[in-house]
């Protein structure tokens, strides 16, 4: 019984190694998706986040419909929507947009979390940069973002790590990712054990960017302890 379970747990540990050799190409494809809708995203969250706080109204109705219509409405759809009807005015291929989808997806997540670490500056601060003969630009670059930016790098993080659970979806697309691949090798070797094998991926590359984020905090916040 117990020689039995030994082989069955051997040859577990055997397939998920075997396994592996299987995803080079994905876990690549699946980075690329990820990075660019990380990095476009974020871009997209600071630029929503300042014309959500603009005292000028109609900016903030614009960032408001944004962030409501993204928020409101799932990533799967938006993607099959940037597939099927984004890339008749632009054309770009499937694995574009997943990431372009991605991006928009997170810009609305992020922008929120830009807006609420800048909100959380004392506006004690911006008055004295003012005080000081900076302009409003100036303060805002020089005092206010930087603070900013490491209140924000916890809900990134998290933000972060559900964009790459996120670029599994790409799937519906036919994207080469992760799971596409996992159920291309299902269907044909009838083997379930291909999802364990995607699962503990996906959990790895999980914590690699949460430890990543993590040293960026200790490193950020260091001089505050």
């Amino acid at each position: 019984m117990i020689s039995e379970f030994i082989y069955s747990v051997k040859d577990w540990f055997s397939f998920l190694f075997e396994s592996f050799a299987l995803y080079p190409d994905a876990i690549m494809l699946t980075f690329q998706i990820t990075a660019i809708g990380i990095l476009l995203g974020t871009v997209l969250g600071l630029f929503f986040a300042f014309l959500k706080i603009s005292k000028f109204k109609v900016l903030n109705i614009l960032a408001n419909a944004y962030i409501s219509i993204i928020r409101g409405t799932p990533l799967l759809l938006q993607i099959i929507v940037f597939y099927n009807v984004v890339r008749i005015v632009i054309n770009f291929g499937r694995m574009e947009a997943a990431a372009f989808a991605l991006a928009v997806h997170n810009g609305a997540y992020i922008a929120e979390i830009f807006r609420g670490s800048i909100e959380s500056i004392s506006k004690g601060q911006m008055e004295a940069a003012r005080s000081l003969g900076m302009t409003h630009w100036q303060a805002m670059r020089r005092i206010i973002l930087p603070q900013a930016f490491k209140r924000a790098i916890p809900p990134l993080a998290n933000q972060f790590s559900i964009a790459l659970k996120d670029s599994s979806l790409a799937t519906v697309i036919g994207v080469r990712e992760i799971l596409q691949v996992t159920r291309t090798h299902v269907a044909s070797a009838h083997d379930l054990r291909f999802y364990l094998t995607a699962g503990l991926i996906y959990w790895v590359l999980t914590t690699v960017i949460t430890y990543i984020v993590r040293v960026m905090e200790n490193k950020f916040f260091s001089n505050e302890r």
